[in-house]
């Protein structure tokens, strides 16, 4: 199936590594041009010149903190310089620790909001312009399976997650008009270093397999191929959704 991403500009956000990393890859597997961002400078390299050995396709990588304003401008600002436009925005962060409500102080819940709601915030407002003046778009956010059903252990991501959820919806709604989708994919346990760490750090996220239908925990590349198929001109019909991409982890009717 052609999905219609040959050299269409994607910006994919927090990929040196982790889910972020395997949408790069898809991406440019579809012949998309993808930009790479990530904190750390020798990681994202490494990213860079892999994805490039695997497809043949040139990146744009920029190091920066996207959840620190003055970071995420230049980081806009140095792929604006470059490609003028974005078709296709891929929001991403890394995921707040876990830990209960009582473990957390005020710093903790500022910190979270900084990292998933205001990055998303700053890269659509960086990019969407283009979008707008070109009249086509596609606007997806990475969240968790945890919007739709929170999980133990997780209580600043389940909070702050959700109103991710709520701006994109909202989005859809407003930029609909300008052939512009805005669509939420919600991981599930899917093999990351951030998996590992969890499994780590509580063990009883290991038994969370035994509740997952497939019984098994995701390969990255199943979740890069949702994503990839929601930025494509074969979902173009598509916006406003909440895409579970959890081996039906979740139980609730919607």
């Amino acid at each position: 199936m052609d999905l219609g991403l040959k050299n269409k500009i994607a910006f994919v956000a927090a990929s040196s590594q982790g889910l972020g990393k395997s949408v790069a890859l898809e991406l440019a597997q579809e012949e998309a041009q993808v930009i790479i961002c990530g904190r750390n400078e020798d990681q994202l390299g490494k990213t860079r010149k892999e994805i490039e050995k695997q497809t043949g396709r040139e990146l744009l990588a920029i190091s920066g903190d996207l959840s620190v304003a003055e970071e995420r401008k230049q980081i806009i600002s140095k792929t604006l310089e470059v490609h003028k436009k974005i078709d296709i925005l891929v929001t991403n962060s890394g995921g707040p620790p876990s830990g209960k409500f009582e473990d957390f102080k005020e710093k903790d819940w500022d910190n979270t909001y900084h990292q998933l709601l205001s990055s998303a915030v700053g890269l659509i407002n960086g990019f969407l312009p283009g979008m707008k003046a070109q009249r086509w778009g596609r606007i997806i956010t990475i969240t968790s399976m945890a919007v739709k059903q929170p999980i133990k252990g997780l209580i600043l991501s389940n909070a702050v997650r959700a109103s991710v959820v709520g701006l994109m919806k909202t989005l859809a709604n407003d930029l609909g008009q300008y052939n512009i989708t805005v669509n939420n994919v919600m991981p599930g346990y899917t093999k990351t270093p951030r998996l590992k760490k969890m499994i780590e750090n509580n063990p009883s996220f290991q038994a969370g397999k035994a509740d997952i239908p497939l019984g098994r925990f995701a390969r990255p590349e199943e979740f890069a191929s949702a994503v990839a198929f929601l930025a494509s001109e074969r979902a173009s019909y598509i916006t406003g959704v909440s895409l579970a991409v959890d081996g039906g982890w979740i139980k609730g009717v919607f």
